[in-house]
């Protein structure tokens, strides 16, 4: 974990609160990120669509995709 102090605009993180029915600004801001890095890593594995050939399972893509 990191302790920081941060400004940020009080309206969105009170917006972002709210669609991600958090309770806390703290929690609000670790969703946040957690959904911008699985948001970031999609859209670079796209990039690679095509490209990579993979010898996997059904059963081994699936687990794949529920661990994020």
């Amino acid at each position: 974990m990191v302790r920081m102090t941060l400004t940020l605009d009080e309206n969105l993180v009170e917006e972002a609160q709210q669609m991600f029915g958090a309770s806390t600004k703290r929690e609000t801001i670790q969703i946040a990120l957690i959904e911008v890095v699985k948001q970031r890593k999609r859209e670079i594995a796209l990039t690679h669509c095509g490209k990579i050939k993979l010898d996997l399972s059904q059963e081994q893509l699936q687990s794949l995709r529920e661990q994020g």
